[in-house]
């Protein structure tokens, strides 16, 4: 996994949990949901990079 990969992967975490941390604060379900999708696709593009990354080797 190259390393700006993995810091858009990181940066896409944050958002979904800073999100899903504003929906929660705020009683919106939508943008806490939202927030949990993106920590969902950031987590499977690691998942995705990593099996690229095991084959490399």
């Amino acid at each position: 996994m190259g390393l700006d990969d993995k810091i858009k992967n990181a940066a896409q975490d944050i958002a979904g949990k800073a999100k899903e941390a504003t929906g929660k604060v705020t009683d919106n379900e939508k943008l806490e949901a939202e927030g949990k999708a993106d920590q969902v696709k950031a987590d499977a593009k690691k998942a995705g990079e990593n099996v690229k990354d095991a084959f490399k080797n």
